[in-house]
């Protein structure tokens, strides 16, 4: 029996092309990277009754269930609407399932809600985005990760958002112990310093990572009520002059990175190559080629940055 499947929609509604004739893999992306263990029920379901049995995590933190026969896509898409509900993902259509071309899942580490070291709730600020992002078909790949041990390889993405705090330092609880200066040395950048028997911390060394916090046993240090992160962007992988992400933006606040993001949006339908193959080129290459000042014009365009925030001037590899 033949079947006449339209593969542009296929691809664009969660589903994947195989290699096996009539069969199909149902894409479930997780924002954020976080959700509740009930949605396993589905999942098992799906792959159980309808697939092969197994379900491959992807790197960009969501899952993929093989082996699906394509004349079920209706029936998966109405099992799956619990999952898609319960994760909040952004969706036009329920009946012809959710966008998931163009833009990536939105991926982040587990963030501070577990970890000592982050600095912020990257599964909250990663869902934010997903609303202001979604749907979208452009080739955008944004990771969020708590401190600068960036366990969620922000740097090999067009967009890495890298959590930072503005330590304070309360003297008096200070007992000169140094704990923080010699772990600044070691895990940090030496930011710290000892002086007259207080800490002096420099402010242009300094990268927000939060590691004189973890360390001091008197709580002198404490991490600023203010939340701050850095902004990288241009990382990519692929076939041609693979990259790590470079430092657009320090010390800016979470709505400027959003209206930044959004801005490129409208820069990569200016500048994107109309003959690239499905529409798809990173960032990186439509500003080598348009050059770093045109997109720093659009990308700050009607953003109000903060007093601390620093942009770079230029980007060079």
């Amino acid at each position: 029996m033949s079947i006449d499947i339209n593969t542009k929609k296929l691809k664009k509604n969660a589903f994947r092309v195989t290699k096996e004739r009539g069969k199909t893999a149902i894409r479930i992306r997780v924002p954020g990277g976080h959700m509740e263990a009930k949605h396993f029920e589905v999942l098992q379901k799906v792959a159980e009754e309808y697939g092969n049995g197994t379900v491959h995590i992807t790197t960009r933190q969501g899952f993929e269930i093989p082996g699906i026969d394509m004349r079920n896509i209706p029936k998966i898409n109405e099992l799956i609407q619990s999952v898609v509900e319960g994760l909040e993902i952004n969706q036009v259509d329920p009946n012809t399932g959710y966008p998931a071309s163009g833009t990536r899942n939105v991926s982040a580490c587990i963030g501070n809600n577990v970890c000592p070291f982050a600095n912020y709730n990257t599964s909250a600020f990663a869902k934010k985005m997903e609303k202001a992002i979604f749907p979208n078909d452009r080739h955008v790949k944004i990771a969020f990760t708590g401190c600068p041990n960036d366990c969620i390889k922000t740097r090999m993405q067009d967009f890495g958002i890298i959590g930072m705090t503005e330590p304070q330092y309360d003297s008096y609880r200070c007992i000169g112990c140094q704990a923080c200066v010699k772990n600044c040395k070691k895990r940090s950048t030496g930011a710290l310093s000892f002086e007259n028997f207080k800490v002096v911390r420099d402010h242009d060394k300094c990268i927000g990572c939060g590691e004189c916090v973890g360390k001091c046993p008197t709580g002198a240090w404490t991490r600023s009520d203010e939340k701050y992160f850095k902004l990288v962007m241009m990382g990519r992988t692929g076939k041609k002059n693979p990259r790590l992400a470079q430092d657009f933006a320090k010390w800016i606040d979470e709505e400027s990175i959003i209206k930044i993001v959004l801005n490129t949006y409208d820069f990569i339908e200016e500048y994107i190559d109309k003959d690239a193959p499905l529409g798809k080129e990173h960032i990186g290459y439509i500003i080598d080629r348009t050059g770093y000042q045109e997109y720093k014009k659009w990308a700050l365009k009607d953003v109000s940055l903060g007093n601390k925030v620093e942009i770079k001037d230029n980007i060079y590899w």
